[in-house]
Formats: C-alpha cells, sequence, structure tokens
C-alpha cells in the first residue's frame, strides 16, 4: 500500500470520527441546523422515503420524533479520485441503536458520502435503515 493510500484512509477515519460525532448531536439535539450538514442538492434516503435538497432535508428531520442515538461501529474509506474527479470524498458507514421519543431502542445502519466544500464537510448522499428483522409478510 503506498504512502498516499494510506494517509488518506488514515484522514477518511479522522474525519469519519469528527462528522459523526458533530451529524448525531445534531440530529439528537440541535435539528433546526441539519441542512447545514447537506449539500444544497444532497439526498437523504431514510427508512425508504426519499428527500433530496437540504432545506426539505431538515424539516423532515424537523418532523421526526425526537431521537437519541448511540454509535455502534464506525468505518470509513476515501472514495477512488478517479471516481469524483479528484474531490476529496469520503464513504463512511456507521451502525448502531437509535430510541425515538420513548420507544424501545432499534439498530439502524447508515451509510454517508461526504465531500470538502471549503473547509467544511458536506453530505452528497444520506443512506438510513433501521435494521427490522423480517416477518413472513417480507418475504
Amino acid at each position: 500500500m503506498t504512502q498516499i493510500v494510506k494517509s488518506k484512509i488514515d484522514q477518511a477515519c479522522r474525519v469519519a470520527e469528527e462528522f459523526t460525532k458533530l451529524y448525531y448531536e445534531t440530529s439528537d439535539k440541535r435539528r433546526h441546523l441539519m441542512s447545514k450538514l447537506y449539500l444544497d442538492s444532497g439526498l437523504l434516503a431514510w427508512n425508504g422515503n426519499g428527500v433530496s435538497g437540504n432545506e426539505r432535508i431538515q424539516k423532515f428531520f424537523i418532523d421526526l420524533p425526537t431521537s437519541d442515538h448511540i454509535i455502534n461501529t464506525l468505518d470509513a474509506q476515501p472514495v477512488l479520485d478517479s471516481a469524483v474527479n479528484g474531490q476529496l470524498t469520503f464513504m463512511i458507514q456507521v451502525s448502531g441503536t437509535v430510541r425515538y421519543q420513548d420507544r424501545i431502542p432499534k439498530s439502524f445502519q447508515q451509510n454517508f458520502i461526504i465531500t470538502a466544500q471549503g473547509d467544511k464537510w458536506k453530505i452528497v448522499s444520506d443512506c438510513f435503515r433501521l435494521q427490522e428483522p423480517l416477518t413472513n409478510d417480507n418475504k
């Protein structure tokens, strides 16, 4: 592995830790600021619901019940320069548990693609899915 690739992987891991801490704190405590985390044209797929545009995404989050996220696993990797025209971009994978209002906590998985915009990281794509067991109806 070249030193450049190793350096980008290390950077992706550091950025993922900082970014996810900010993301889940904002989601749980400061939802009125969610739009600042997304590109203007950002895309959210939340449990099968698609929302595009940072202002619409913010409204979507404001309409959700209050939440408390706990991260169990976190992984990140750089996206190849050739795939994103050299734009610094990372893919982040998160799993954990989330409690909405006073309901039973549920497992979730979330995948982000984030890109550098100036000195800020912005979400290009965000895919969130609650991990619910399959029932006979879902087969």
